[in-house]
C-alpha cells in the first residue's frame, strides 16, 4: 500500500538542515530545486508559494507547515521535505516558528488529489511521534524511508 504523497516525494526532494533567514529565501531555495527537476522557472514558484502564503498562513502547529501552490505548466503534483536548520516565524495558528515543512506543488486543474494530499500531510504531522522522529533524523534517505512506509489510519490493518 502506498499513499498519494509517498508516490510524488523523491528521494532527491529531501533537505534537511536548509538555512533561510526568512520565508522568500527558504521559497525561493525550494523553488530552484523543484526549477531544477520540472524545468520551470524558479523565479515563477517562488513567487507563486509567496502569494499563497499571504491569503493565510500554511502553518499548521507544532513547527510545521504546509507550503503549497499551484503551478500552470507541472504536469503531476510533486512535493518536498525540508527541515530547517534554524525554525521561521510562520503565523501558525500556536504562534510557534516552523523547522519541518512539506512543500506541495499542484498541476492548476488537480482539485480532488490536491485536498487528498494536504490531508494525509496533516494526519501525518499530527502523530507528535513521527513529527519528532522526522525532526531529529539526519539522514535523507531515512527520512524518505519514513515518509513513504508512513500509512494514515483508514489503511492501517487491525
Amino acid at each position: 500500500m502506498t499513499t498519494n504523497l509517498s508516490r510524488i516525494i523523491p528521494p532527491e526532494n529531501i533537505v534537511l538542515d536548509l538555512e533561510a533567514a526568512d520565508k522568500q529565501q527558504l521559497f525561493d531555495k525550494v523553488a530552484q530545486l523543484f526549477a531544477n527537476q520540472y524545468a520551470l522557472p524558479a523565479e515563477m514558484i517562488s513567487k507563486n508559494l509567496l502569494e499563497r502564503e499571504t491569503l493565510a498562513s500554511t502553518g499548521l502547529g507544532h513547527g510545521v507547515a504546509v507550503p503549497h501552490g499551484r503551478i500552470d505548466k507541472l504536469k503531476s503534483p510533486t512535493a518536498a521535505l525540508v527541515h530547517l536548520a534554524k525554525p521561521l516565524p510562520f503565523d501558525s495558528p500556536d504562534g510557534k516558528p516552523v523547522d519541518l515543512m512539506i512543500v506541495l506543488l499542484i498541476p492548476s486543474n488537480v482539485t480532488q488529489k490536491h485536498l487528498e494530499i494536504l490531508s494525509e500531510i496533516a494526519e501525518m504531522f499530527s502523530d507528535s511521534d513521527f513529527r519528532q522522529a522526522l525532526t531529529h533524523e539526519k539522514n535523507p534517505q531515512t527520512v524518505h524511508n519514513m515518509i513513504v512506509s508512513w500509512l494514515p489510519a483508514h489503511m492501517k490493518k487491525a
